[in-house]
């Protein structure tokens, strides 16, 4: 910890300030800096407590280290986000979702303190109530321009030895709403309990609601989709399949959803050569920052005549009503699939008389009590004549807007500064900033993930 106050201590008066960290899974310009923070002692998992059900982390300990510490006391954080090298304070300064955030909200909601260094080199532990609750209802989706958490407490749940899949199969978006707003109500299907569900739009015709059941009675065969077999795949030929607990925390992570592909990893050949060790999704990320870099194949396109790409990497949440309007429209402007979608809502804990509440957090304002549908795209798709490099990107920001949603900003950004602070609270921010952080050290929300 004093290594990281001295190297904020250290750092010239105007000089944006970054961590000090060679993997990203941000998929934004991330800003330079001579020198960033040395992050390199806050990678670890402090304690584990199977009683109690609650983890102790430092703020760049990543969900594959903490899984191996939890899964032995058949444990897991309530979110996992997909890909292992997400770290935790990453998570909860962003954003993060996975299947069982029908339940659980997003991976914030499952914080119980943390601790964070701020613009002023203080290190202040923020509960939800108390002297920092203003700084930990504003830390979720500030993405660092509030400070950087050093640890964090949060709560654990059981993850069963095996996950039971049911892969149910429907013929588009509209069977598949329905039957998500059945589920999250029942939280069950045919009799039988859901603890985690998304799915895979792969045309408008088709689509998956995967729902997964923890199951620690019950053991049988498992698939395995870290050697030849691809996960995303299994969906579309299966109705039932089983995993371990863990290889359904990362059944996503080794294909990266399907991006793999863009690399050739799932053409049987390739596959058979490219070692399992790095079928991970922080491999592929590596190869497409390369890419970002020299631009290899994009010479190599521009060479054989083929127009310059743009990237459409977004995750989105709609409300559920508005999920068929959304992907309807997807597909016609922006023909790219499959298509992820995974169910949320904000946390709901009982209160007095029974009554479920939840609470709100203002940098990323979702509605309580409100079923939302985060749908995740991720690829390119040609810049066509007449159009520029990321008006694709400007049309998808404008139609989440006209239907009531957000939009994760790990991506490229291109609102102006006064919609993004509508969005995203700017005035919270602001408050909190001025406190927090008065000489102004860290970037503002709006230059750190705006701009474009």
């Amino acid at each position: 910890m004093a290594g990281l106050q001295a190297s904020l201590a250290a750092m010239p008066p105007g000089e944006q300030v970054r961590l000090a960290k060679s993997t990203s899974n941000l998929f934004r310009p991330r800003g330079r800096a001579s020198q960033g923070l040395d992050v390199s002692g806050l990678t670890e998992v402090l304690h584990v407590d199977p009683v109690a059900r609650t983890a102790e982390v430092q703020g760049m300990c990543t969900y594959e280290h903490l899984v191996e510490a939890t899964a032995p006391h058949g444990l897991m954080p309530l979110v996992v986000p997909q890909l292992r090298t997400i770290t935790v304070g990453g998570a909860v300064s962003g954003l993060g979702i996975e299947a069982t955030s029908f339940r659980n909200g997003l991976p914030h909601e499952s914080v119980l303190e943390l601790d964070v260094l701020t613009g002023t080199g203080e290190v202040v532990t923020a509960r939800p109530d108390g002297e920092h609750a203003d700084l930990f209802a504003t830390f979720p989706n500030s993405y660092g321009s509030l400070g950087y958490a050093t640890r964090l407490v949060i709560e654990l749940q059981p993850l069963g030895r095996q996950v039971a899949l049911r892969h149910v199969h429907l013929g588009g978006v509209s069977e598949l709403t329905r039957l998500v707003e059945q589920v999250t109500e029942a939280r069950s299907y045919a009799g039988e309990p859901v603890d985690a569900m998304d799915g895979v739009v792969f045309g408008p015709d088709e689509a998956v609601l995967t729902l997964a059941r923890f199951d620690d009675e019950r053991t049988g065969p498992t698939s395995d989709y870290t050697g030849q077999d691809v996960y995303y795949r299994s969906v579309q030929r299966y109705d039932e399949d089983r995993l371990t607990g863990v290889d359904y925390l990362w059944r996503w992570d080794t294909d990266w959803f399907w991006c793999s592909g863009a690399f050739g990893a799932q053409h049987p050949l390739v596959r058979r050569v490219w070692p399992r060790r790095w079928r991970r999704s922080d491999v592929y990320h590596r190869i497409v920052g390369l890419e970002n870099r020299y631009g290899v194949a994009a010479a190599l396109d521009r060479r054989r005549g083929l127009p310059d790409r743009e990237r459409v990497v977004q995750d989105v949440e709609v409300p559920l009503e508005r999920l068929e309007d959304f992907v309807s429209w997807f597909l016609e402007h922006v023909p790219m699939v499959p298509i992820w979608v995974c169910p949320l809502r904000l946390r709901e804990s009982e209160g007095p008389g029974g009554i479920r509440t939840a609470r709100t957090w203002p940098l990323y304002p979702l509605e309580p009590g409100r079923t939302y549908v985060n749908v995740g795209f991720w690829g390119t798709v040609p810049i066509e004549p007449g159009r520029r490099d990321g008006d694709v990107n400007r049309m998808i920001e404008e139609r989440v807007g006209e239907l009531g949603g957000h939009k994760s900003l790990y991506s490229d950004v291109y609102y102006d500064r006064q919609t993004f602070d509508r969005l995203y609270d700017g005035a919270a921010w602001r408050a909190v900033r001025d406190r927090y952080d008065p000489s102004g050290r860290f970037p503002t929300m709006y230059d750190k993930v705006g701009g474009r």
